[in-house]
């Protein structure tokens, strides 16, 4: 189910009770962080802060909060389902007969609904602020920690085209708020907006940048996803929505943006103009230092009558990224596994802010399978970022990280089956001695082969597991015990 807009989620997460209305005045500088850090920890509601202090319109926040809450803005039950339909999609295997040439005729119409379609007058164009007028403190952005270095406007969808081949970028970064007019650009070294800047001021011309807020929920998912450079986010936005997004052109930059987007803001950055941005509280649970970056000068704001702000609040999880980390998770599952066949599943966990530690199940065929696949892990997209690796066997559950932990904490040599590297960490990395690089260590918990060089009598010892006879009988008598 496609939602039209982010008025539609927020009124369907209201009808299931999902959804909580906050009417008295509440101060985005700290109280709403406190207020959603409780929330989210208990599993509760999105909320709709409706009285921001200092803000002239709503602050809806924790809409991701929940993996169930972030199914339901991808139109789906369970996250998994979408990693299954695009394993249907990416099965390469030639149709046999009838009902395989229906098949792969079906897979090829679902992708002609997709792209993004042009429209000519959009609600996000129904106010238009220009010069003196445009007002970012307006916008209830939220100083989230004590330390942070002021206001952010979290969840903002940028917009670049790149100089030179004019491929579209759709990407998420914070964006501090250095004045009523002006805002950072925290795209990191690894960015795909990063890049498009960086050809722009080799060429000595200004970027176009477009900044859209509270976008329907494919569209905003779609910004936080590792797709690779090649492959259009509003491509895969329609995907996941099974209807192209309806897009419009900007007032004052070449770029287009989603017509129901609930606020946008134009502006080019100039060559070699930089503010210090920071410090941040980040999803790693520390703030991220002071540095320079891009800052981008707002020359015109549009806006629906009556817009939502939607934001959200990252600090050490559990946070509201956790299930949108999830979701990228599943949904990329099949991609993952199209590049590394013998993998079976894989989890990032959430206190691992999804790229300090991978954990792997693969099933293992020769010696050294597991080192194999760690370098594999090491060499595929944003996940060559990963710290720590661990490959366990098909039949541990990778998300049960009790199971996990027994068999890492037992199934290890550390002599022999530890792997230490040096390469590429995330930019918001505290702990690598140097920015952007650091140590990585794979850890092998799989079973050991004789010729892996584990000779011991009898070969790797068999694990206790009860006669299944047994299991029916007591489960069958389960009542009469009295337990």
């Amino acid at each position: 189910m496609a939602w039209a807009d982010l008025r539609a989620f927020l009124a369907h997460l209201e009808r299931r009770k999902e959804l909580r209305r906050i009417s008295v005045p509440v101060d985005p500088h700290l109280e709403v962080t406190e207020i959603v850090t409780r929330v989210v920890r208990e599993r509760g509601p999105a909320l709709l802060f409706e009285s921001p202090v200092g803000a002239d319109m709503p602050l809806a926040i924790n809409v991701f909060g929940t993996e169930a809450r972030m199914a339901a803005a991808l139109g789906v039950d369970r996250l998994d389902e979408i990693g299954d339909r695009l394993a249907a999609l990416l099965r390469p295997e030639l149709p046999i007969g009838l009902s395989g040439l229906r098949d792969a005729l079906g897979k090829a119409a679902s992708l002609t609904s997709i792209p993004p379609r042009r429209v000519r007058t959009a609600p996000c164009q129904d106010v238009v602020l220009k010069g003196p007028d445009v007002d970012l403190f307006r916008l209830p952005g939220v100083h989230a920690w004590p330390n942070d270095g002021g206001a952010f406007l979290n969840l903002g969808l940028t917009h670049t085209r790149h100089p030179e081949t004019g491929a579209r970028n759709l990407g998420m970064y914070r964006l501090q708020r250095h004045d009523a007019r002006t805002v950072g650009m925290h795209w990191q070294i690894h960015k795909d907006s990063n890049a498009h800047h960086a050809v722009a001021e080799r060429r000595g011309e200004r970027l176009p940048v477009a900044i859209a807020f509270g976008c329907d929920p494919a569209v905003t998912y779609a910004a936080s996803a590792p797709l690779p450079a090649d492959i259009d986010e509003y491509l895969f936005a329609g995907y996941l929505r099974g209807e192209r997004v309806e897009m419009v052109d900007c007032l004052s930059v070449p770029l287009r943006v989603p017509a129901n987007s609930q606020i946008v803001l134009e502006g080019w950055l100039e060559p070699g103009a930089r503010l210090p941005e920071g410090p941040f509280g980040d999803h790693t649970g520390f703030y991220t230092p002071v540095e320079p970056f891009p800052a981008l000068h707002v020359d015109v704001m549009t806006m629906q009558r009556d817009p939502i702000f939607q934001t959200i609040v990252v600090g050490r999880p559990p946070q509201e990224d956790g299930p949108m980390g999830k979701a990228t998770e599943r949904i990329f599952r099949p991609l993952i596994k199209m590049m590394i066949p013998e993998i079976v599943d894989y989890d990032l966990p959430e206190a691992g802010v999804f790229h300090n530690c991978c954990i792997v199940s693969i099933d293992k065929r020769f010696p050294k399978h597991a080192q194999k696949v760690m370098n594999a892990v090491w060499g595929a997209g944003l996940l060559s970022l990963s710290k720590l690796i661990v490959v366990v066997d098909a039949d541990c559950d990778v998300h049960d990280y009790a199971e996990v932990a027994w068999r890492a904490f037992g199934n290890v040599d550390y002599a022999h089956d530890l792997i230490t590297t040096i390469g590429p960490v995330d930019h918001l990395d505290h702990a690598s001695y140097e920015q952007f690089w650091g140590g990585k260590v794979g850890v092998d918990a799989t079973r050991k082969l004789p010729t892996e060089g584990y000779r011991r009598e009898g070969g790797w010892p068999e694990e206790l597991v009860m006669d299944d006879a047994v299991r029916a009988q007591v489960t069958r008598r389960w009542k009469e015990y009295g337990l």
